[in-house]
């Protein structure tokens, strides 16, 4: 492994192409390890998608084929430099849809090889894992809650590269119960800022929904016995009035943040346990659910009691985007971590391999 040489900073093209979003960008690591975006383009593939109420992969990997050329060369025309100023291609390689992540990695492989640069194969969740470094400069080690559509985790980010599980779920991951509630209640694609603006005019306490795993030992998560009971409180109010709704997202809602604070709880003190009482005091939420307004809230207040400092990136970094692969790219260059061009795409792909099986959480382990 090499460190990075002093003096030097490194600019880093970043590829994003693991779900329904095409993204580029091209971020600078500094030589004291602090980071600056130059340009950072995402191509929303929403429309497209919102007519069948989900991604569809065929789609949106062909929709990726269509743009992302063109992106990367706005994104080194933003970014005010040509692609021979580059020091590295990074590209997501996974965890994703295989068709698009195929359509990203082989870019990056195509530039690295023309203009024989590192490549350098991100993990996706890395990705979001090391965001704080270059928003806020956080340094590891600290504790990550990771919340997207296909992941919910909580996790020590102890290095780039080195990351513990505590925590996951056994099943739905947080923004697919959102997405999969919206759809269930009629509500317009993407479903999980509907659900949230719904429950700002509802009433949380009209129904009464379960809290799967609150109070018990552990930092995992289950969301499929709340999303039934969701479904069985729709039924048993149907035929569902504007106000029904509003009420059935507010009931989720607060039974979401009821679970995600008491899971995250149990992470601190594991994460105490695991680092000793003297380790940084670093909470940090990342994933597209990180958006959610109350999630942020519920969060602040529990690291308010438990002494935590609370880290969420702005809300353009929590969704899928390019900065966060070029900015993990850069990380692991200044490191030696670089890959050769036959890496594979990679549809699974844990951030601790090492982290024991869970039962039920299958692919989402």
């Amino acid at each position: 492994m090499m460190d990075q040489p002093s003096g030097k900073s490194l600019t880093v093209l970043g590829i994003e192409t693991s779900c329904d979003e095409t993204a580029a960008a091209v971020v600078v690591r500094g030589p004291d390890g602090h980071g600056e975006i130059l340009s950072n383009l995402v191509h929303s593939q929403l429309e497209a998608h919102a007519v069948y109420g989900g991604v569809v992969p065929e789609i949106a990997a062909r929709a990726h084929v269509d743009v992302l050329d063109r992106l990367v060369v706005g994104a080194l025309e933003q970014a005010g430099i040509g692609i021979d100023e580059l020091d590295g291609i990074a590209a997501t390689a996974g965890p994703g849809l295989i068709g698009g992540l195929m359509v990203g990695l082989t870019t990056g492989k195509a530039i690295a090889a023309a203009r024989s640069l590192p490549l350098i194969a991100v993990n996706h969740l890395e990705g979001h894992a090391l965001t704080p470094g270059l928003t806020d400069a956080l340094l590891p080690p600290y504790l990550l809650l990771l919340v997207s559509g296909g992941h919910t985790q909580l996790l020590i980010v102890r290095d780039v590269d080195r990351y513990e599980r505590l925590g996951t779920t056994l099943d739905d991951a947080l923004g697919e119960s959102f997405d999969k509630t919206a759809k269930l209640l009629d509500l317009a694609y993407p479903g999980g800022p509907e659900v949230e603006r719904q429950a700002a005019s509802g009433d949380a306490s009209r129904f009464d929904l379960p809290r799967p795993m609150l109070g018990r030992e552990g930092a995992n998560f289950s969301f499929s016995g709340l999303k039934t009971a969701v479904r069985r409180a729709a039924f048993s109010a149907a035929p569902l009035r504007p106000q029904d709704v509003a009420d059935l997202c507010a009931a989720f809602q607060a039974a979401v943040l009821d679970i995600i604070a008491d899971r995250t709880a149990n992470a601190i003190a594991l994460y105490r346990d695991r680092l000793g009482p003297d380790a940084p005091a670093h909470l940090v939420v990342a994933g597209g659910v990180a958006s959610n307004a109350g999630l942020r809230a519920a969060l602040q207040d529990l690291c308010v009691e438990k002494n935590f400092s609370l880290t969420v990136p702005d809300a353009s970094l929590c969704t899928d985007n390019a900065a966060m692969i070029a900015w993990a790219g850069a990380e692991r260059l200044s490191r030696g971590l670089v890959d050769g061009l036959d890496v594979a795409a990679r549809a699974r792909w844990p951030l601790d391999a090492d982290a024991p099986p869970v039962i039920g959480a299958g692919v989402k382990a």
